[in-house]
């Protein structure tokens, strides 16, 4: 049995110089009871913790450690770069490079800015279309994250919904009103916000597969529905893959489905985990970013030497093996049907939502199409669930509604004995 001696002691003192112990909520374990896992290290498929024990990592630092933590090369990148200086405020030639080969990788950008998040790009995203397009208003869906911008935290998933706050103190009533929703898969009611709003639409911002409510797909017909209404009312469709990007394929969700978007945020995948984000598009539309435009956006950081090599590195490993996809799908596949099998048997009522190797488990009977479907998941027994599997060595989200992201590093022996923990969970539990 694992013991927690140390992570305690560090949680109590954490409390007393950051808010909450934590600097990001969902850290806190809140949502599911007791203390957090202080970790100390990671390598491959693995987390360590501060008093030692081992996990098998299905988060993976929420998603940019695809081919596992500490990958050899990137830690080498960064390093050699280290050694240049950590930041320069000034244009370098690494930027040039990796902007070349996110074009070069993902269809319908001409051109990309470099900021410091996913919250930065998404952003500085909407900022983009209201300036071009002269208009206030944006749709987002209900149970989509695009960061903690005043604006997206309208209905918002991911931690807004793990704690429950649905109106978020700080958020002005004029911000607010600037920001229409929808339930994710639902074409009607946007046409509707549409009419009731004509004219007055920037950007509609979706996640191509959500990630914020836990992994739920879009259904047949859902983007390519977006894709027609704004292209028939002017509206700059922006998708959110900050998750989704470099993740579901070398050109992300855009590729994989086969949907051209205006815009398109990144996060920190493009960085190998570093701090990181970007936005870009159709050249049109990016040239009203200062200094070319009128819409200012800017940071000290952006294009930071040591992440920009750091995703340098990766994205090319991931652009020269295509293959890495595939094998990650199959092993997405192959621990979806080793969870499924083990609810089947005890009788537990459960959807698994997958795509690619991004996948989520939600108890509970309905399928799982938006964020009130997700929301009738059994959050008490995720609970027990998420305790039992990570005193087995199992570290999943410490939320119902967050995706699980796995790593290339991951064995099939991994899958195993993540499998054969879910059994003996269940066990336990029930």
């Amino acid at each position: 049995m694992y013991e927690y001696t140390s992570s305690k002691t560090l949680f109590e003192r954490a409390q007393q110089s950051i808010p909450g112990g934590v600097n990001s909520p969902v850290r806190a374990f809140k949502s599911v009871g007791g203390n957090p896992i202080f970790i100390k290290k990671a390598k491959g498929a693995y987390l360590y913790d501060e008093d030692n024990n081992q996990y098998i990592d299905f988060i993976a630092s929420w998603g940019p450690m695809i081919l596992g933590h500490a990958f050899e090369p990137v830690i080498a990148a960064i390093q050699l770069k280290a050694e240049d200086s950590t930041s320069f405020g000034a244009p370098t030639k690494l930027e040039i490079e990796i902007a070349e080969l996110i074009k070069s990788m993902t269809p319908n950008i001409d051109l990309i800015r470099l900021v410091n998040s996913g919250t930065e790009a998404c952003m500085s995203a909407i900022r983009l279309a209201r300036g071009y397009t002269g208009r206030n208003k944006f749709i987002k869906f209900e149970g989509c994250y695009h960061g903690h911008a005043d604006m997206f935290l309208v209905k918002a998933g991911s931690g807004v919904a793990t704690f429950g706050i649905q109106n978020v103190p700080g958020v002005t009533e004029g911000v607010a009103k600037d920001t229409l929703t929808a339930p994710y898969n639902n074409l009607d009611a946007v046409n509707n916000l549409v009419a009731t709003n004509k004219n007055e639409i920037a950007a509609i911002i979706v996640e191509p597969v959500a990630g914020n409510m836990g992994c739920i797909l879009p259904e047949p017909g859902f983007l390519e529905g977006l894709r027609k209404i704004c292209d028939k009312e002017h509206i700059l469709l922006v998708f959110d893959e900050v998750m989704t990007g470099f993740r579901l394929a070398q050109g992300g969700a855009q590729q994989k489905l086969g949907i051209n978007a205006d815009l398109v945020t990144y996060g920190k995948v493009i960085g190998a985990g570093l701090p990181v984000g970007a936005f870009g598009g159709k050249k049109e539309i990016m040239e009203h970013i200062a200094p070319l435009g009128n819409v200012y956006q800017a940071g000290t950081l952006s294009g930071n030497p040591l992440a920009v090599v750091a995703g340098l590195t990766l994205l090319k490993e991931l652009k020269n093996n295509a293959h890495i996809y595939d094998e990650l799908a199959a092993k997405t596949i192959y621990l979806k049907d080793g969870l499924a099998a083990v609810f089947n048997t005890a009788g537990v009522d459960a959807i698994i939502n997958q795509y690619g190797s991004m996948l989520s488990v939600f108890f509970t009977k309905n399928e799982v199409v938006d964020f009130e479907t997700a929301a009738t998941t059994n959050t008490d027994l995720f609970k027990k669930f998420f305790h039992e599997m990570l005193v087995r060595g199992v570290y999943l989200p410490p939320s119902a509604f967050e995706s699980w992201f796995l790593n290339n590093a991951l064995s099939y022996e991994d899958l195993d004995k993540t499998i054969a923990a879910a059994k003996e969970s269940l066990e336990k539990i029930l």
